[in-house]
Parts: structure tokens; sequence; C-alpha cells
């Protein structure tokens, strides 16, 4: 879980960070868990990994505010994906969040219209609240 959730990100922004910071400009954006803000039993491993994924990312942005490259992160609720629902067959599928809605949010982060967003964990929980 923690070289899947933390170590590969630290990993990307020790390689991107540098080049935003030549091109004084930049967005990094992650995707958390939902898990990260409200830890559920279980699911030990994955709650600590991504709770440190938001603390990497809030990191990141304070960092790096003054160069011009904000970092942030999306917090989805369980995704509605093939896996999920092979993982769990007895789920109420319909209070799960869409890839695409997971993915829109990553876009509005990417776009000109959350420029001065920063440091920021933006749920995407759909009805799975």
């Amino acid at each position: 879980m923690q070289d899947q959730n933390l170590t590969s990100a630290f990993h990307l922004v020790r390689t991107v960070i540098p080049l935003m910071r030549k091109r004084e400009a930049g967005r990094f954006i992650a995707v958390g868990s939902q898990a990260a803000a409200r830890p559920r039993a279980n699911l030990g491993a994955y709650v600590i990994s991504k709770s440190a994924l938001v603390t990497l990312v809030q990191t990141v942005a304070l960092e790096n505010t003054d160069r011009g490259i904000s970092a942030n992160l999306v917090l989805p609720g369980t995704m509605d994906t093939p896996a999920n629902r092979a993982a769990m067959p007895t789920a109420n599928f319909s209070q799960w969040i869409s890839t695409a809605d997971v993915a829109e949010a990553i876009f509005w982060l990417a776009s000109d219209s959350a420029a001065q967003v920063n440091g920021a964990s933006v749920p995407v929980s759909g009805h799975d609240l």
C-alpha cells in the first residue's frame, strides 16, 4: 500500500517539482481517498498511506507556492470500477462515485478556474457520505 499510494507519488514529486520550479509554473494533482479524512475499520494500511499522501501534497503546496506551483488532491469516495464491484459484490453501487466525476474534478484543478486553489483536498464523494 505504501509503495502504491505514497512512495510512487514521492518519486514523482522529486522528478517533476524541479522542472516546474525552472518554469516557475505547474500544477501537481494527486488522487487520494475519502478514507484519509474518514478512516474506516479494516483498512489501516490503505488509510495510513492515503493520509500520508495528503500530507505530502500539502507540504509540496506550502514549499512551492512562491514559485507559481500549486499542489492539490481529489479525495474520491468509493469509485465505481469493475475491481471494486468484484471485491464488494453486495455493496450499493448507486452510492459510489463515477470515475468520470473524479476525472472532471482533476480537470477543474488543472484549469485556469482553479488557479488560486493550492493545498486543497477536494472531496468527490457522490452519495458515499
